[in-house]
């Protein structure tokens, strides 16, 4: 499996990272992108390094660079995880603006009828934002907001962490035990 990861300008930089972490202990190839934005708030909320993401990364391209294999329609991946994405990045696939790395592999994921999960990270949500996302919807991408259960009792915030990338990994169908699944009454 090849998985290529966006990570932007939107606070949550913990869920790709985290994404990108478990991705690697099962093995699975990566190919990381991090937009100027996302390498700034990455600095700003949290302890860790571009350096350690590229470390945890298959691959790794600058966002400036259009001329990478990924932006190419011919470069086979099995699916794109914006891991956050902010309103911006949704909005400009949602309406196939594909003027940096990221949103063209967006673009190209849509054409090529790949996989595709978006975790925007925003709150409120305004009617532009919700009407960009039923679009993508639509078109057969995975919505994924960042919403923690709170069925499963969590006791720490990196529980809370892994229930999301949990979610994010069962819409890439990819088999994990990062959060207690719902049973019901027994």
């Amino acid at each position: 499996m090849r998985v290529i990861l966006a990570i932007t300008g939107s606070s949550g930089m913990i869920y790709g990272i985290r994404l990108l972490e478990e991705l690697r202990k099962k093995e699975i190839e990566t190919i990381v992108i991090v937009s100027e934005i996302g390498k700034k708030i990455m600095e700003y909320e949290s302890s860790y390094s571009l350096d350690y993401v590229r470390s945890l990364s298959s691959s790794y391209f600058e966002n400036d660079d259009l001329f990478a294999p990924v932006a190419s329609g011919s470069f086979k991946f099995d699916s794109f995880v914006v891991a956050p994405c902010s309103i911006s990045t949704l909005a400009k696939i949602a309406n196939g603006i594909a003027d940096d790395l990221i949103t063209r592999v967006g673009s190209v994921s849509l054409k090529e009828r790949r996989r595709i999960v978006l975790v925007p990270r925003e709150m409120p949500l305004d009617s532009v934002a919700l009407r960009n996302m039923l679009k993508l919807s639509r078109l057969g991408v995975v919505i994924a907001p960042p919403m923690p259960a709170f069925y499963n009792k969590p006791q720490s915030i990196d529980e809370m962490i892994n229930f999301v990338v949990g979610k994010v990994m069962d819409s890439l169908d990819i088999e994990n035990d990062l959060y207690k699944r719902y049973i019901g009454k027994e």
